[in-house]
């Protein structure tokens, strides 16, 4: 049957039209079942306790159970290597953190690119570090720790949690930028690492504030400063890095991330959804707990950020000569 030019004509515009009417009633109905986010650490920190926390917020906002899963390995590479090769539906997303921004640069060879693998759906927090010294150490100030530094090269040992670690790298760049020469320990994990500071058997530790803030108020460590970009919230009292060593800024980050050409539509939902957590009190109370500061935005600018951040890692780890193990 021969259809008349008027009919085929509206027929055809019509079927152009549909795939964008079935993407746009997809994201209005969406989800439709659970949703996965990944952690690339165990359970318990600092990212986990984040991922399940937001996990409850968006399984409250959006009526489909948001679960929490943990694919430990590799610095986080696994985790992040297993959303990058997940079907972009929807239903799979990354919560990264710092070590995703230290990867490219720290490893030889990924097998899988963060930045055209992975596309930015939203910030989440930045969480700010402390640098952190046995009380044994004469320094009361971050000047007059840069000049007992100095003043014994080679002689001050810096604990971290790893090679490549966030608190390895910070201390990395407190070196570049304020040219000291500590001597690097690492240790299997933040733990063990601030028990040795505590006990004295190494002597400079940069730890994020939520694990050290008991020893520091205890008088087992003393905090010299914290490492963010303002003054944190649990240590008003303490300067910022920055304020002695410009251009320092070292704090965590939590985000989230989808496999390339998950649907726009879907993941501007999940950023106004994880936005909107930053204007409820109850949540805003619950960042506050942590010392965190929220990180708002669009997809657009958490990319951005997420480029800048391995940028900067990039450059510390040129300086360290770190490589993964």
């Amino acid at each position: 049957m021969k259809l008349p030019r008027r009919q085929f004509l509206h027929l055809a515009t019509g079927a152009v039209a549909l795939p964008a009417v079935s993407r746009l009633a997809s994201a209005q109905v969406y989800p439709t079942r659970p949703v996965r986010f990944v952690v690339g650490f165990a359970a318990g920190g600092p990212n986990d306790i984040i991922a399940r926390v937001l996990a409850q917020w968006l399984s409250e906002r959006l009526g489909q159970q948001f679960i929490v899963e943990n694919r430990v390995g590799a610095g986080g590479n696994i985790g992040a290597e297993a959303v990058a090769r997940a079907a972009p539906d929807g239903y799979t997303f990354l919560v990264m953190g710092a070590s995703n921004a230290i990867s490219p640069s720290l490893y030889a060879k990924l097998n899988f690119d963060p930045i055209n693998d992975l596309v930015p759906v939203a910030g989440v927090l930045r969480n700010p570090n402390a640098l952190v010294i046995h009380p044994a150490v004469p320094a009361k100030t971050v000047p007059e720790f840069i000049a007992y530094a100095k003043a014994n090269p080679g002689k001050i040992t810096m604990a971290s949690a790893g090679i490549g670690s966030n608190q390895h790298l910070s201390g990395e760049f407190f070196k570049m930028l304020a040219g000291v020469n500590l001597v690097h320990v690492p240790y299997r994990g933040g733990g063990p690492a601030l028990i040795d500071l505590v006990g004295g058997q190494v002597q400079m530790m940069i730890d994020p504030i939520p694990s050290s803030i008991e020893y520091i108020k205890t008088g087992k460590l003393r905090a010299l400063a914290t490492t963010g970009a303002e003054r944190s919230a649990l240590l008003p009292h303490l300067p910022t890095l920055t304020d002695f060593v410009p251009g320092y800024e070292a704090s965590g980050f939590t985000g989230i991330s989808a496999p390339r050409n998950t649907p726009p539509e879907i993941v501007e939902r999940i950023n106004r959804e994880i936005n909107a957590a930053f204007e409820n009190p109850a949540m805003k109370a619950r960042l506050a707990e942590w010392g965190s500061t929220p990180l708002p935005g669009s997809p657009a600018d958490f990319g951005k950020f997420f480029a800048q951040e391995i940028e900067k890692w990039g450059k510390v780890v040129k300086f360290s000569g770190a490589k993964a193990e």
